[in-house]
């Protein structure tokens, strides 16, 4: 964004190297410019507020503080939003007339209807997996022995990279034939137990499965930590209260433990949830969204750059958007009320 204000500057007012930034020179003075930039940005607010006073000037340093922040979410959020909304509404190409032809496409196209579908997958089996997995886990091992080494167990895939985490199920899954030696771990256990090999990328949709499982390898972890912690913070009087009246085992857990930890379960169903609509990396590693494994932001990305169809990525981009809206509109709606 900067470097597009400098670019609109008059010719003459900057030199060329902070203009294009395409030296390491031009990189660094580019940097400088930002860091004054924002410097300057900040004083100018700070001595604006410092002129009002009283109880009608605090609302006002209040909108004073929030301005940049309003400021760039309009140039970097709200303004891009507006512009592929537009794009999406311009045909295939997103300069043509305006026409709903790319949202029918989208919903009539067998190839996306097959991404919706893989889309819909996803979002329904990775955050309730991830989430059930995380809970069971964090039920088992809390107050345990050896607690903090199990829980880093599950929490070590967060750590990995989404691409990382592909690179490493693709070699989990790495076929070749039944009498050749085997690289693949899976395979390598089909052929142990005497079984034929397989190809688990290839065969739609037991793919798609093969890929939703790496995404719930990755978020179990972040469900156990957080739910982790939402049991360790259930009151210990409340336990004790319901262990006397003879509460225990599934009914603790049903009436006890659930509700006290309800708030945790919805931010991490919502997170996992936004997540999975947003997955790229894995399905771009591990097959790079072919035989049928595709989801909405991958083929954005291909529509957008490979198949010269902006209008039509655009409207896929459209659509991730109000997927995702509702979802994080809960997310609030449930955080204000706990709040």
């Amino acid at each position: 964004m900067v470097s597009s204000v400098l670019q609109a500057l008059p010719v003459g007012i900057l030199p060329e190297p902070l203009l294009r930034a395409e030296s390491t020179g031009g990189k660094f003075l580019l940097m400088a410019f930002a860091v004054l930039l924002f410097a300057a940005i900040f004083g100018l607010v700070l001595f604006l507020a410092s002129l009002f006073k009283g109880r009608e000037g605090e609302k006002v340093q209040g909108f004073l503080f929030a301005l940049p922040a309003i400021f760039l979410l309009a140039v970097g959020l709200l303004y891009p939003a507006i512009l592929t909304i537009i794009q999406s509404l311009r045909g295939r190409s997103g300069e043509a007339g305006f026409t709903l032809d790319n949202y029918v496409q989208m919903f009539t196209q067998p190839e996306l209807l097959t991404v919706l579908r893989n889309t819909a997958l996803w979002v329904v089996l990775v955050p309730f997996l991830a989430t059930a997995i995380g809970l069971l886990y964090a039920i088992l091992i809390d107050r345990a022995r050896g607690e903090a080494f199990a829980k880093a167990l599950i929490f070590l895939p967060m750590a990995i990279s989404m691409v990382g985490a592909g690179i490493i199920w693709k070699f989990v899954y790495q076929y070749k034939q039944t009498e050749r030696p085997q690289i693949g771990l899976l395979n390598g256990v089909l052929k142990a137990l005497g079984f034929e090999t397989q190809q688990f990328l290839l065969d739609a949709p037991v793919n798609t499965l093969m890929l939703i499982i790496v995404m719930v390898w990755i978020q179990a972890g972040f469900a156990m930590t957080v739910l982790s912690a939402a049991i360790k913070a259930i009151p210990d009087d409340i336990i004790e209260a319901a262990r006397l009246d003879g509460v225990s085992g599934f009914r603790m857990f049903r009436f006890i433990t659930l509700p006290s930890i309800r708030s945790a379960l919805v931010v991490v169903l919502t997170t996992i949830g936004i997540g999975t609509l947003k997955v790229f990396d894995i399905v771009r590693t591990m097959t790079a969204g072919q035989f049928d494994t595709s989801v909405v932001a991958n083929e954005f990305y291909n529509q957008s750059f490979r198949y010269n169809a902006p209008g039509l990525g655009a409207a896929l981009a459209v659509l991730l958007f109000i997927l995702v809206v509702p979802i994080v509109t809960y997310n609030i709606v449930q955080m204000r009320k706990e709040a």
